[in-house]
């Protein structure tokens, strides 16, 4: 019997379930909460951006933000989910593993997974169901998480 873990996710809030057996109902066992997610940009930026000369000429202007706030947040917090995902496997807390997640943070998420934590993956579902509870989010998966010998 494989052990799976199902990541139900957002930018703000990351829910961890269990699933003890293929068709088995969903166990909540942990969320995670990035309040910094839920920020205006106003209120994760500290100023104005900085300013600097133009290569020619004595102009000024302000220099370009490399990625906006808000985004920079939504990836703090995928690296916070995958690095829990990581202990969890190097623990031996799962066999398989469900990603669900809106789609922008599923992509965040899925390329901050270390190559033997993406390798466990065994279905990407790409909603935004951290508002359900674990009966109503295992009815948007499979009636089998995995095939059974």
């Amino acid at each position: 019997m494989k052990r799976v873990w199902v990541v139900v996710a957002s930018s703000t809030v990351a829910r961890l379930f269990a699933a003890e057996s293929a068709a088995g109902p969903l166990e909540e066992l942990e969320e995670m909460v990035h309040p910094e997610g839920r920020l205006h940009e106003r209120e994760l930026v500290s100023d104005l951006p900085g300013r600097t000369f133009d290569s020619t000429g004595a102009g000024r202007h302000a220099k370009a933000a490399g990625v906006a706030p808000k985004e920079q947040e939504a990836v703090n917090f995928a690296i916070q989910v995958a690095e829990r995902l990581e202990a969890g496997r190097t623990e031996g807390r799962f066999d398989a593993l469900v990603l669900v997640a809106a789609p922008r943070f599923l992509g965040l998420l899925r390329g901050r997974l270390s190559p033997p934590a993406r390798e466990r993956v065994i279905l990407e579902l790409d909603q935004n169901l951290v508002h359900l509870d674990g009966r109503e989010i295992r009815e948007h998966l499979p009636e089998r998480l995995y095939p059974t010998l």
